[in-house]
């Protein structure tokens, strides 16, 4: 009984602070995008990927989180578009949220290009209270859930080049209170602000290391803070491992099966007292790029 107490409360704790959050990724170097709209088009050409992601396997209600999006530049042009749509399950919520973004670049030097951008959103939140179990079933607090619409917009700023990445966003400024006209509040979503970067060093002519990081700050939760080393070697094989500061440690790899075809796998293991009951974090995308004679990519790019 204490112990089954215990994963309540830890999972509890947890639930509210994600609930709190954008979706949580560890291979978060390739899917800028989804925290960042000034990533749009910002590869050169266009890239569609799709990525799954089950955290906490083996405790029941834990999240998943799938996510797909597309970006491309347009033409010759200094502006980018994209669309992603992510569904996040957390218990008995599903979330899913559609986005549209808009970059524009300058180029600022021969090798660097600053890019703007602004985001907007949809999203659709749906509380499912036949997996609550509560023990009053009449309980007034549980009744007349049905599923909410709410618009958000946002905003990012990015600098790139071949060798270095840096960027700072707010992909959601309105903050969002579901089912506030029910006595208790189910999900709260705050404005997050975001920094990420990252720097490619050439060691050998066949091998790469990329230092990267992340930074999450969100009003009411815990300061994120996620950093990571990765090796590519042959600019086909990735190796590389990261840290969630007081919260995971994770391992990755990844391989470019094509010009245009890159797959990538994540596995986070909790330093918390969480990690004694569930067996981790498993987390797998693929990347898929449609080149043309002009844009195409002789050495892939790193990021």
């Amino acid at each position: 009984m204490k112990t089954r107490i215990l994963i309540f409360a830890l999972m509890l704790t947890c639930y509210c602070s994600f609930a709190q959050q954008d979706s949580q990724y560890t291979q978060y170097m390739y899917n800028t995008i989804n925290v960042n709209p000034a990533y749009a088009g910002s590869r050169g050409v266009m890239s569609i990927f799709g990525l799954h992601r089950t955290q906490w396997v083996g405790l029941d209600g834990a999240p998943t989180t799938n996510a797909f999006s597309i970006n491309t530049p347009i033409n010759e042009s200094n502006i980018g578009l994209g669309i992603s749509f992510v569904n996040d399950k957390i218990g008995p919520t599903n979330n899913n949220t559609i986005t549209a973004d808009v970059s524009y670049s300058i180029q600022t030097s021969e090798t660097y290009k600053l890019s703007f951008g602004i985001k907007a959103a949809g999203n659709i939140f749906n509380l499912d209270t036949n997996k609550l179990n509560p023990q009053d079933a009449n309980d007034p607090n549980l009744q007349n859930f049905s599923s909410e619409f709410s618009p958000n917009f946002g905003a990012g700023v990015y600098l790139h080049s071949d060798k270095l990445y840096f960027g700072v966003s707010v992909p959601n400024f309105l903050q969002d209170t579901k089912y506030n006209d029910n006595s208790v509040t189910v999900f709260k979503e705050r404005m997050t602000f975001y920094t990420i970067g990252g720097y490619v060093f050439d060691l050998t002519p066949d091998l790469k290391f990329k230092p990267a990081f992340l930074t999450k700050v969100v009003t009411g939760a815990p300061l994120q803070v996620d950093v990571s080393g990765n090796f590519l070697l042959f600019d086909k094989f990735m190796l590389g491992a990261a840290y969630r500061w007081d919260s995971a440690i994770s391992a990755m790899a990844g391989f470019q099966i094509t010009d245009g075809l890159y797959i990538g796998y994540g596995y986070d293991r909790e330093t918390t007292n969480l990690k004694n009951y569930n067996s981790g974090s498993h987390e797998i995308f693929l990347r898929f790029e449609l080149f043309n004679r002009v844009s195409k990519i002789v050495t892939p790019r790193f990021f």
